[in-house]
């Protein structure tokens, strides 16, 4: 328990100043010892000239060294005690900033909880303001974390203010703005240069559980951090446009987009591995990647997720090149809809193996380019759903279909004798337009 203590012990810790004054003489002699023995090498002495008696000049010599010997160890003693006197003023400023720093800190979070949504506005702006002026990234990050936890308390939804009830309808207003004011605050700082002192790249966002009715994250540039979205519930517009994926780790596993929320994430670049494992897209939600850009090492991961009934993914005008990876692997599809509408395929791997598509559901790819790279729809089952080509063309990537289950998609081409296309044995010849490949 002693040696846990002393870990956690903070502030200035130096060494007695009897020991640093023998240490410094200690190296002070070893450094004139190895200039002396230097020089004395450089210049080939063989020995000292012995001298019977001493000259006024050498008397003289010996004196003015003694002075410079006394002169120098006097120096040495004013630059360790000098030293020490500056760590002690740093440590001294650095205590009085951390206090100064704790106690803006308790009146930010009293404003934060206070029951009116002006002060607790100005609550949200003092921490910020007081992330900025932190002392320290561990208090930095304390700051962000209140920010991110007061997303995550308890939230009274919109559909739960009773109908005609104006006071409870405008205290829900005011405390969406708030929460709102929260989420610009935090997109506001990662759109900063990673340089800029006010930067937040490198702290963690925790944002686990919270219920998103809206909110603007878009041009937010996640390098370096961790946030963590898992099990939010999206109920609103929420906008990621333009976003950059970067860095750091991010996952959004295990969240809901329902009651008509979309998460808008247009034009956003993913250069990183970001997780949507397990997610659920129900009751008219969708997740929109419009132009979006999976490269340089991007996979975005939706394996096991769940699209029902009037949900929605889509990754229209999406590019997929070398390095980028888009799975919707072990994906049910229940009456919802996966839209790979005018994606390009440039060298990177789309994949929907082992997909359960039914009670309606569809996976389009429309007007799509696969000019490269892999779809893969290995084990795909899709009796009760369907998968169409339409209008897509099929310059050199590969399609694999082995082992799918249900009846030839329509608007694949012509492939009798193309090496790009792979089907299952069970398979007809013959599809709606044309014959297909070589059987798996």
């Amino acid at each position: 328990m002693s040696r846990i203590f002393r870990r956690r012990r903070t502030g200035l810790r130096l060494w007695p100043v009897g020991r640093v004054l023998a240490l410094a003489f200690l190296v002070a002699l070893a450094v004139a010892a190895g200039v002396f023995y230097a020089g004395w090498g450089l210049l080939g002495v063989r020995g000292i000239k012995a001298e019977g008696q001493l000259d006024s000049k050498t008397l003289f010599d010996l004196v003015k060294l003694s002075f410079g010997v006394v002169a120098g160890a006097g120096a040495l003693v004013a630059l360790v005690v000098a030293y020490r006197r500056q760590r002690v003023d740093e440590d001294g400023a650095r205590r009085d900033a951390t206090r100064l720093h704790n106690e803006r800190f308790t009146s930010a979070v009293s404003q934060l909880g206070d029951d009116s949504p002006a002060v607790r506005l100005g609550g949200v702006h003092a921490l910020a303001g007081l992330a900025d002026d932190a002392p320290s990234r561990e208090l930095r990050q304390t700051c962000v974390d209140v920010l991110c936890a007061y997303l995550r308390l308890p939230y009274t939804r919109e559909g739960d203010v009773a109908q005609g009830d104006e006071a409870a309808r405008h205290g829900y207003l005011a405390l969406r703005e708030v929460r709102h004011t929260v989420i610009r605050v935090v997109r506001d700082h990662l759109r900063l240069l990673p340089e800029d002192p006010r930067s937040w790249h490198g702290c963690d966002f925790d944002f686990t559980g919270v219920v998103f009715d809206g909110g603007d994250f878009s041009e937010a540039v996640f390098r370096a951090s961790r946030a963590n979205f898992n099990e939010a519930v999206f109920e609103g517009v929420v906008r990621f446009e333009r976003a950059c994926f970067t860095g750091g780790r991010v996952s959004f596993s295990g969240i809901e987009v329902r009651r008509g929320g979309t998460v808008v994430f247009d034009r956003v670049r993913f250069s990183s591995r970001v997780a949507f494992r397990q997610i659920a897209v129900r009751e008219g939600g969708g997740l929109r990647f419009t132009g979006a850009h999976f490269g340089d090492g991007g996979t975005v991961d939706f394996r096991n997720s769940l699209v029902q009934a009037d949900g929605m993914i889509s990754f229209a005008g999406s590019v997929v090149d070398a390095g980028g990876t888009l799975s919707l692997a072990d994906t049910v599809v229940e009456g919802g809809v996966v839209g790979l509408q005018q994606v390009a395929l440039e060298g990177g791997a789309i994949t929907l193996a082992d997909a359960f598509v039914h009670q309606g559901g569809s996976v389009r790819v429309t007007r799509a380019s696969l000019s490269s790279g892999a779809l893969d729809l290995q084990r795909v089952d899709f009796r009760d759903g369907s998968i169409r080509f339409l209008n897509s063309s099929f310059a050199g990537a590969t399609v694999n279909f082995t082992d799918a289950v249900g009846a030839p998609p329509g608007g694949l081409p012509l492939a009798s004798s193309s090496p790009w296309l792979t089907v299952p044995i069970g398979w007809a010849a013959a599809s709606l337009d044309g014959s297909l490949g070589p059987m798996a």
